[in-house]
C-alpha cells in the first residue's frame, strides 16, 4: 500500500516536473504579445542578393504589419516589393499573392520569409479570400499633359528633365511596376571622349573623332554617319549634364576599356551599376516633380485626323483603360526587345528560346510595334547582339566578370585562349559558342581582382555564382584547373605564355590591345560563363532631332523616339559602353525638341 501511495507521488511530481519545462521551453521559444495582443515574429528568405529579414505582426489571426530588418536587394527594383506587394500580403492576409513582375526573386524571398514568420508564430491566419482591387485604380480615364513619354529608362527619365526644363508639364508612362528598365540593371558604364577621368589618369590623346570611328567601324559601319557623329560630338557633355545636374557620382581614378574601343574611355559609376544612374535621375523627376506612372502600359498610339500624334492609349495594371492626350508630342523610349523571344525569332531565327536574356523582362518591343502600326520604318532589326559573358543558368550579365577589362583572360574546356579579351562582343560570342560546350571560362588573380576591385562592388552576385558552382577561387592553377576539369597542363603553358607577353608588352597570339597582366602568382578566380541576347541594334528610324520617319521618308509628326528602340546608330554591333551615351545624348536631344519644335 505505501509503494502503491509512493509511486502516485512521484508520478505526480514527474507530470508537474514536465509541465514546468515545458512551460520554460515554451516561454523561451515563444514571442511575446504586447498589451494589445500583438505577437511580431521574425522571418527570414533568400533575396536575389541574401537573405531579406522582416518581422510580421499579428492581432485576431491576422497579420497587420510587415517591417523589412535586413536587406540587400536593389533599392530601385526593391521598392514596390516592400510595398506594394507588403500591402497585397495584408490586403489577403496570406502570402499566397504573385510576384511582383520584374523583380521575382525579391518577391519571392520576401513572401519566403513572411511564410517563415507565420510558420514560427503558430498562428492560423484568418481567411479573407483574394485581395479586392476594388479602388486600386484611382486614374482618371482622360488625362492631357503637354508631353506624354513611354518607357521610362535612361533614355525616358533624361527626355522627361529636360522637356520640364524647356517648360512642358510631362508624363512619364512605365508599364513595369519600377521604374529603370535596362539602364538601371546594367553596368551604367559610359563612354565619353576626352572626359575628366581621362586627364585625371594621364589620358590626352582621346577625341570624338577617334570615337566616332571606334564606333562606326565597331557596327560595320552600317550605322548612320550623321547619327553617330551627333553622339560623339555630345556624349561628354551628356556625361557632364550626369554629372554636374543629375548628381551622378562617378569614379574619379578608373576607367574601363571595352572591346572595340581605341582608348579607355568608359566611365563608371560608383557602384558599377545603373542604379547610381537611375536612383540620381528619379530623385531629380521628384524634385522636379515630374509624374511617373508605373504599372501603366502603353497599348497605342492616338492620331488625329492630319496623321499627328496626338496622344497615348494605355491600360492600368488591373485592366481599366485611360487616355493621355499630348499637346506637344509623344516621345518612344520602350528600349528594344531581347525579351520577345517571338519577335527575336521573326528577325534573326538563329536567336531562338536556347538563348537566354540579360534583359528586364519588360524589353517587348512595344514601342516599335506601336510606332510601325502608324507606318514607321524600320531598320537594322536582324542585328542582335549578345552579351559574352553571362551565368549559363539565369541569362544575367556578369558584373563580377568585369575583370575582363582589366586584364582576365578566357579559356576554353581545353585550356586555351582563343579570342582577344577586349574584342568585340559579337566576335566574342561567336568564338565561345564555337568552343567544346559552347561555354567559356574566364581567368583571372588577385591582382587584377585589386584593379577594379570588381569582386568586392559585386560581392553578392560572387557569393551567388560561388553558391551556384559558377565560380572558384583557388590557390594555384592546379586547383583551379580540377574544379571544372579543364586539361591543367595546357593551361599552365596557356599561363606561361600570358605572363611572357604580360612583361614584353606583346600579345603574339591575338594581339590584346589593352595589354595583358601577368598570372604569376595567385590566389586565382576562374568562372563559367555564356552568351546571352543583350542589345537589339535594330528599331525605329530617326533623324537628327530624334523625329520618328514612316516608310515613305517622311516626318511623322508629334512622334519622337530615342535610346534603344531606335535602329539608327550602332549598325551590326554595339559597343560596349555605347547605351548608355546613346540614350542620354539622344533622349535629352527629344526632350528638348518636342517642346521647341510645338
Amino acid at each position: 500500500m505505501m509503494r502503491t501511495h509512493t509511486s502516485k507521488l512521484l508520478s505526480i511530481l514527474l507530470v508537474v516536473c514536465l509541465m514546468f519545462t515545458l512551460a520554460a521551453c515554451s516561454g523561451k521559444n515563444a514571442t511575446p504579445t504586447d498589451s494589445n495582443g500583438t505577437k511580431v515574429v521574425e522571418g527570414v528568405g533568400q533575396g536575389k542578393h541574401g537573405d531579406i529579414k522582416v518581422k510580421v505582426s499579428f492581432a485576431d489571426n491576422k497579420i497587420t504589419d510587415i517591417e523589412v530588418v535586413e536587406q540587400k536587394e536593389n533599392e530601385v527594383l526593391a521598392e514596390p516589393v516592400y510595398t506594394q506587394l507588403k500591402q497585397n500580403v495584408i490586403s489577403a492576409n496570406s502570402p499566397d499573392v504573385d510576384a511582383i513582375s520584374g523583380s521575382t526573386v525579391t518577391s519571392e524571398g520576401y513572401l519566403q520569409a513572411i511564410q517563415d514568420a507565420i510558420t514560427k508564430s503558430g498562428i492560423t491566419l484568418a481567411s479573407v479570400g483574394a485581395a479586392s482591387n476594388a479602388g486600386a485604380d484611382k486614374e482618371e480615364a482622360e488625362q492631357t499633359y503637354d508631353v506624354v513619354i513611354i518607357g521610362a529608362g535612361g533614355a525616358g527619365f533624361s527626355a522627361a528633365i529636360e522637356a520640364k526644363k524647356a517648360g512642358a508639364n510631362v508624363v512619364l508612362l512605365e508599364k513595369m511596376p519600377t521604374v529603370g528598365g535596362n539602364t538601371l540593371i546594367s553596368g551604367g558604364e559610359m563612354n565619353a571622349p576626352n572626359n575628366w577621368v581621362q586627364q585625371n589618369l594621364g589620358i590626352t590623346d582621346d577625341t570624338a573623332d577617334l570615337f566616332y570611328e571606334d564606333t562606326l567601324k565597331g557596327g560595320d559601319n552600317l550605322g548612320s554617319p550623321e547619327m553617330v557623329r551627333i553622339l560623339a560630338d555630345n556624349a561628354l557633355a551628356s556625361a557632364e549634364w550626369l554629372r554636374d545636374e543629375i548628381k551622378v557620382e562617378f569614379l574619379p581614378d578608373h576607367l574601363f576599356q571595352f572591346g572595340g574601343h581605341s582608348r579607355k574611355r568608359a566611365l563608371i559609376p560608383v557602384g558599377h551599376t545603373g542604379a547610381e544612374l537611375i536612383t540620381k535621375l528619379k530623385a531629380k523627376t521628384d524634385e522636379e516633380k515630374i509624374t511617373i506612372k508605373t504599372n501603366m502600359k502603353a497599348e497605342s498610339l492616338i492620331t488625329d485626323e492630319q496623321g499627328r500624334v496626338t496622344g497615348v492609349s494605355a491600360t492600368t495594371g488591373s485592366g481599366n483603360k485611360i487616355t493621355f492626350h499630348a499637346n506637344k508630342g509623344v516621345i518612344i523610349a520602350t528600349g528594344g526587345f531581347g525579351s520577345n523571344v517571338e519577335m527575336r525569332k521573326k528577325y534573326n531565327p538563329e536567336l531562338d528560346e536556347k538563348y537566354l536574356s540579360t534583359d528586364t523582362p519588360g524589353t517587348t518591343g512595344d514601342g516599335i510595334i506601336m510606332a510601325e502600326a502608324l507606318g514607321a520604318k524600320l531598320t537594322n532589326m536582324e542585328s542582335i547582339q549578345t552579351y559574352p559573358v553571362c551565368n549559363p543558368e539565369t541569362g544575367v550579365i556578369s558584373l563580377v566578370a568585369d575583370s575582363r577589362f582589366d586584364g582576365a583572360i578566357l579559356i576554353n574546356q581545353e585550356g586555351e585562349r582563343f579570342v582577344e579579351e577586349l574584342e568585340r562582343r559579337d566576335v566574342i560570342s561567336k568564338a565561345i559558342l564555337a568552343q567544346t560546350g559552347g561555354y567559356t571560362y574566364q581567368f583571372w588573380n588577385q591582382k587584377i581582382a585589386d584593379i577594379g576591385k570588381t569582386i568586392e562592388v559585386h560581392q553578392d552576385e560572387y557569393d551567388m555564382l560561388v553558391k551556384q558552382g559558377l565560380l572558384h577561387k583557388a590557390d594555384t592553377i592546379e586547383e583551379a584547373a580540377d574544379f571544372f576539369k579543364v586539361d591543367v597542363d595546357t593551361l599552365k603553358e596557356t599561363i606561361q605564355k600570358v605572363n611572357e607577353y604580360a612583361k614584353t608588352g606583346d600579345d603574339l597570339d591575338f594581339h590584346h590591345r589593352g595589354g595583358l597582366v601577368s598570372l604569376e602568382t595567385g590566389p586565382y578566380y576562374i568562372q563559367k560563363a555564356v552568351p546571352s541576347v543583350h542589345h537589339t541594334m535594330g528599331g525605329l528610324v530617326i533623324d537628327e532631332k530624334t523625329r520618328v520617319i514612316n516608310e515613305k521618308g517622311e516626318i511623322i509628326p508629334g512622334l519622337y523616339a530615342a535610346g534603344e528602340v531606335t535602329g539608327v546608330i550602332h549598325g551590326s554591333n554595339r559597343l560596349g559602353g555605347n547605351a548608355i551615351a546613346d540614350i542620354f545624348t539622344f533622349g535629352r536631344i527629344a526632350g528638348q525638341q518636342v517642346v521647341s519644335e510645338n
